[in-house]
């Protein structure tokens, strides 16, 4: 992305990155899912039917303020 600024100090200097997932399963990135967070009986999250984004993460090199952006797949 360009021309991009850090929100919380102004900063331009941004460092591409990702947030891992690791979970049991995990495919080890993260994804958004769309609506609020619904449990289902065993405790997992209901995410069947609902779009999946993938997570793009910038780390600012003056703060270490994350900024994160969502984008389909």
């Amino acid at each position: 992305m360009k021309n991009m600024r850090c929100t919380h100090c102004g900063a331009t200097d941004l460092a591409a990155g990702f947030i891992e997932d690791s979970g049991e399963h995990a495919r080890g990135h993260a994804r958004w899912v769309e609506g609020a967070l619904e449990l289902g009986v065993f405790g997992g999250a209901k995410r069947m039917g609902r779009p999946r984004w993938l997570i793009d993460a910038y780390c600012c090199t003056q703060c270490s303020h994350l900024e994160l952006f969502a984008r389909p797949r």
